[in-house]
């Protein structure tokens, strides 16, 4: 693999890799029986993803939640037949206690973050496979649940706590460590469990937390259950949520291989994505290809093609880029998207994807795609979209573009090599953004006259000026202005503060539409982010930083 730069305080000692498998778990075991799957949480405290800190008290790091990322993509593609899936510990009366404390109080500040986003990413994960893929989440909370475990739950769509007198559930990132809990908490409580105001401040400053009926009473949890009677109803439970799923009861998993992956000094490759590193001007550019052959049509060709059906590979691939960038690769502030091959083979699988999208497969591969667009959008990078004439920005990968900050699109006509683009049906729905919205409604900020004008061209390859009135790209440089226009953008860019860039983009990006989601990555990402670098949490006697050693915080008391 191509070296992180190494930029001090900031870059990962070592390049992280998104890629296991259940046979290298070691901390999660995942068992699947009928239409349940259970994953068990039992974190081996000596083996976190970096040195000098013990994952005590299923505590998580990276290396936690990678491998819970892993899991839960198998349940998505390697067990169509589970329906419902329960999160557990295997350890006595202790379900999570959340982050650990030691591995954030002495990781960089852009470690925390990414950590964070990723974690929450993980969530939200949880979350659209409930809305759209028939798979429902129970938390079985068999002991004290704290912190990131609790969010871990909140991300469930039931919460199971164990009545034995002792175990709680509690956020307690504010009163014991000055920060924020890291990973959508706070909004899970007030927007989907609508746990009230005052009652929410109680809790999020009460060290030890709240248990039993009170818990139940507050909306924290959905039931308490005797522990003789407790693995009982969480089985009730999860056999009464798994009728209401449309998840076949006799379909066959399509296995996830390992991807296909080259590196060199100068990025890294696989079958259908590359990306190309320019060290000098800290800029990666994503060069997305469109199906190399000609793609299956039929339902049973799709099946038989499985993990290499180019939609899921792509996306596979795709999701593999953007985390290795942002994790390994802090200084490369600027992302140039750009695709190529042919638009007929991309339109041929949105159709594909479209008219089969009730099977559980496709429908997974759509979950997929959605999934990586929106890791796309909450990436903290300038992204820059350039259509030239060797590009293939169709349907699908049409998105791509809309993702980005800006377009640019070479103003040559199609007869002499000049690109276009094109869109499908899958522009208008298929992948909504973490706003909710679709791309495009967010771009023209739900302007239906806007919208209709373009559904009237789908299928239409537009060339630029065609594209540039419908208002789909940003600027259209001539051959001769081309290379220097786009140089000068991306130089622009390169040169603003960061800081600033990621304030400005998401504000941009999420616009006016709030959902769970963006107010997770919007509001409470940022506020975050600026706790994370503040005296009173990472100072040498701030909260997170004396947490264990017996010393109390010292705070600066100025309100700001």
């Amino acid at each position: 693999m191509a070296q992180p730069e190494s930029t001090a305080g900031s870059a990962a000692p070592t390049p992280v890799s998104f890629e296991t498998h259940p046979t290298e778990y070691r901390h999660w075991k995942l068992t699947c029986s009928g239409s349940t799957a259970t994953l068990t949480m039992d974190v081996n405290e000596a083996a976190g993803i970096r040195p000098g800190y013990a994952l005590k008290l299923n505590s998580y790091d990276l290396g936690v939640d990678i491998e819970l990322y892993d899991a839960l993509q198998r349940i998505r593609f390697e067990h169509p037949r589970v329906r419902t899936v329960v999160l557990t510990s295997a350890k006595d009366r202790l379900f999570c206690s959340g982050a650990n404390i030691f591995m954030l109080g002495q990781s960089s500040h852009a470690w925390k973050v990414n950590f964070c986003k990723f974690t929450n990413e993980t969530r939200n994960g949880i979350e659209d496979s409930s809305a759209h893929s028939g798979l429902k989440f129970i938390a079985a909370c068999n002991g004290t649940t704290a912190g990131g475990g609790y969010e871990l739950a909140l991300a469930c769509d039931e919460i199971v706590l164990v009545d034995d007198r002792s175990s709680a559930v509690s956020l307690p990132e504010v009163p014991l460590l000055g920060v924020l809990p890291g990973t959508g908490g706070l909004t899970r409580l007030t927007d989907k469990r609508r746990v009230r105001r005052d009652l929410a401040d109680v809790f999020c400053t009460t060290v030890e937390g709240v248990r039993g009926q009170r818990a139940r009473d507050w909306r924290l949890v959905d039931a308490v259950v005797k522990p003789q009677a407790f693995h009982a109803h969480v089985q009730e439970r999860a056999a009464a949520l798994a009728c209401g799923s449309h998840r076949p009861l006799d379909g066959v998993g399509i296995v996830l291989p390992r991807l296909d992956r080259v590196d060199g000094s100068d990025g890294f490759r696989y079958r259908n994505v590359e990306v190309r590193l320019d060290h000098a001007a800290r800029r990666a550019e994503l060069v997305v290809s469109a199906p190399a052959s000609t793609p299956p049509e039929s339902l049973a060709d799709i099946l038989a093609t499985g993990a290499r059906w180019w939609p899921l590979e792509m996306a596979r691939e795709l999701d593999d880029a953007i985390l290795t960038l942002r994790t390994n690769y802090l200084a490369y502030g600027v992302w140039v998207l750009k695709t190529q091959g042919e638009a007929q083979r991309v339109e041929a699988v949105d159709r594909s994807l479209v008219d089969h999208s009730t099977d559980w497969f496709v429908r997974e591969v759509i979950g997929q795609l959605r999934r990586t667009l929106a890791r796309l959008d909450v990436s903290s990078r300038s992204l820059f979209a350039s259509v030239d004439g060797g590009s293939c920005f169709a349907g699908t990968l049409f998105e791509i573009a809309l993702a980005a900050d800006r377009t640019y699109m070479l103003n040559q006509p199609s007869a002499d090599g000049g690109p276009s683009v094109t869109l499908s049906e899958a522009n208008f729905g298929l992948y909504p953004a973490v706003h909710g919205l679709t791309r495009l409604a967010a771009r023209f900020a739900g302007d239906n006259e806007a919208i209709a004008k373009l559904r009237a061209v789908i299928g239409a390859p537009l060339d630029t000026r065609a594209a540039n009135a419908l208002g789909l790209v940003t600027s259209a440089p001539d051959s001769l202005d081309w290379a220097d226009e786009l140089r000068i953008a991306l130089e622009e860019r390169g040169s603003l503060s960061p800081d600033a860039l990621t304030g400005m983009e998401a504000n941009l990006r999420f616009g006016p539409h709030e959902t769970l989601e963006t107010r997770v990555f919007g509001r409470l990402s940022a506020w975050q982010n600026w706790i994370f670098i503040r005296p009173n949490a990472v100072g040498d006697a701030g909260a997170l930083k004396v947490f264990g050693t017996g010393h109390k915080a010292s705070f600066n008391w100025d309100r700001i």
